[in-house]
């Protein structure tokens, strides 16, 4: 049987990375197949390059699509490299970020269009989509505040951009929410950490705990 992928998204600030290290000792103590996360932009060699190539705050002059084009082909590495063999095998897959970053950054961030990344990504994915998603949800100023008390020393070039790129940022992700709300599950990130990986981890017991 083909392991479980679940994916964790949210705004810049929402606190992804800690929450995800919080959540896995826990999953594991209830799951019974092996378990693996990883992240993206990046999770395997070649995608980590392209990572570091289009978060680099010196690439002023990247074009929209040229950094949608640049996430997509990073996904599409890590896929066939990392999260499709490990699902094949009957693992457990928790990734930080997926599909529906691009749709929200690029698609509603940049204006380029959600369809239109959706499109993209169709073709660097071949249809994988999530069995869930658990989105930590935060306004764009409590984010923003987050990034610079806690993550001064890892500011991306996502990071810099105006409060209204963030704000359009989680319009995109409300807007996904709205339209596959039996995959992406609202978590309200603005709780403590281990209220909101209580509430993860809830979550998944609830819609797919019998995949575990």
């Amino acid at each position: 049987m083909e392991g479980l992928f679940i994916t964790v998204e949210g705004p810049d600030g929402a606190g992804k990375t800690s929450v995800i290290n919080e959540l896995i000792p826990r999953l594991k103590k209830i799951a019974t197949k092996n378990i693996v996360t990883t992240r993206e932009p990046g999770g395997s060699p070649i995608a980590e390059k392209i990572r570091g190539l289009v978060l680099d705050k010196k690439n002023t002059d990247m074009d929209q699509r040229t950094e949608a084009l640049l996430y997509a082909a990073s996904r599409r590495q890590h896929l066939v490299e990392i999260i499709e063999p490990a699902l094949v095998s009957g693992t457990t897959v928790v990734c930080d970020r997926f599909v529906d970053s691009s749709l929200a950054y690029q698609g509603a961030g940049r204006k380029i269009g959600m369809k239109e990344v959706a499109q993209l990504n169709l073709f660097a994915t071949n249809g994988r989509t999530p069995d869930l998603t658990l989105y930590l949800d935060v306004d764009a100023e409590t984010g923003l505040s987050r990034i610079q008390n806690h993550r001064s020393m890892e500011v991306n070039r996502l990071d810099v951009e105006s409060l209204e790129f963030h704000q359009r940022v989680r319009h995109g992700y409300i807007q996904l929410l709205e339209q596959y709300p039996q995959r992406i599950k609202k978590i309200d990130a603005k709780a403590d950490l281990d209220h909101v990986v209580e509430d993860c981890l809830q979550v998944i017991q609830k819609y797919v705990g019998d995949k575990l």
